[in-house]
């Protein structure tokens, strides 16, 4: 008993061990929860329902956040928060490229969640690698913050300078890769990411991907493109590995929850996007003033997150009102798998 005491309170990366065992325990029982209960039979996600369940992951991540505060005190509870938010802004983007993926391969609502819930299995190792990497980087040299800073910048200029430009997948490096190495089946095979069949060219039972295969592969490869923003933006907040995983993951599960409200009416976000290049590049200015000692309140930093997120929301919803609800359903075009 004292042994594991001693191992329960003992350090992993700067922070008690019992911290890492409880957010794994919340994690691993929101995901038992949302694929064992919720959503066990494949179903269309609605809009309210996914508003709901983005609630609830929010009042979790509040919750857990308010458990750091009181453990941990004032100034990490702020920094959970603000990387919170942070990440949320930045992974809206996300949201609708993941949604533009959807259309483009004609991926029924049916099956979108499953392609979103094993895509946050690999988001949960793929940002522990990247985040592990960061920290490790950051505390051997302290000047990589001016990379990051000025990355992170360069990003929020070209995010501005190409917010109106459709992302085109056809042309993707990685679905052109897929689509040459690869056998894909031109249609769905229900739930299945995978089936084996007869080639047409040898007539002999082999692999193929499904398009199903496909989306999970690119929406994982969006995740990990976003993730080298995102994660340099939250270093901007705090070095504390347990505070920038913890408010990644979270924030991630709360905006996959909220991917059918989005998706929905994309058309209804379409300023959006200047509002997270603003905040990349003032992220971008903080992380690269860290080394010279002049360090942004977290508090100041939380709060003008909060503000121009919200107006970039605002002001799109507002700009929209009259026009129709566009979904990612009624996209232009699908994608052709064939060769």
């Amino acid at each position: 008993m004292e042994s594991l005491l001693g191992a329960l309170t003992g350090d992993f990366l700067g922070t008690p061990v019992y911290f890492w065992v409880a957010f794994i325990t919340v994690v691993i029982a929101l995901l038992v929860f949302d694929l064992g209960i919720l959503h066990k039979d494949e179903k269309e996600i609605s809009a309210r329902e996914s508003l709901t369940l983005y609630g609830f992951y929010v009042t979790i991540a509040l919750a857990f956040g308010g458990w750091v505060w009181w453990a941990r005190g004032s100034q990490a509870g702020l920094e959970f928060f603000t990387g919170y938010l942070i990440e949320q802004s930045l992974a809206m983007d996300n949201m609708f490229v993941i949604a533009t993926i959807f259309g483009f391969l004609a991926i029924p609502r049916i099956y979108q969640h499953r392609v979103l819930f094993w895509g946050i299995i690999g988001v949960i190792a793929f940002r522990a690698i990247l985040i592990g990497l960061g920290a490790a980087l950051v505390h051997s040299f302290d000047w990589i913050l001016f990379f990051f800073g000025a990355f992170l910048v360069f990003t929020g200029f070209r995010m501005f300078k190409h917010q109106d430009e459709a992302p085109d997948i056809e042309q993707n490096p990685i679905f052109k890769f897929l689509r040459k190495r690869f056998r894909i089946t031109k249609q769905l095979h229900g739930r299945q990411f995978t089936v084996r069949q007869p080639d047409p060219k040898t007539g002999k039972v082999v692999l193929f991907l499904t398009p199903l295969a496909v989306a999970l592969i690119m929406v994982e490869a969006v995740d990990l493109i976003f993730a080298v923003d995102s994660v340099p933006a939250v270093f901007a907040v705090t070095q504390d590995t347990f505070i920038v995983y913890t408010s990644n993951i979270f924030a991630i599960l709360g905006l996959r929850a909220l991917y059918f409200a989005l998706a929905a009416a994309m058309n209804r976000f379409r300023y959006l996007q200047t509002s997270l290049a603003i905040v990349l590049v003032l992220v971008g200015i903080k992380i690269f003033l860290v080394p010279m000692g002049i360090k942004i309140d977290t508090l100041l930093s939380l709060v003008a997150t909060l503000g121009i997120l919200g107006g970039g929301v605002a002001f799109s919803l507002w700009k929209t009102r009259n026009e129709p609800e566009i979904s990612a359903e009624q996209a232009p075009e699908t994608g052709k798998l064939e060769p």
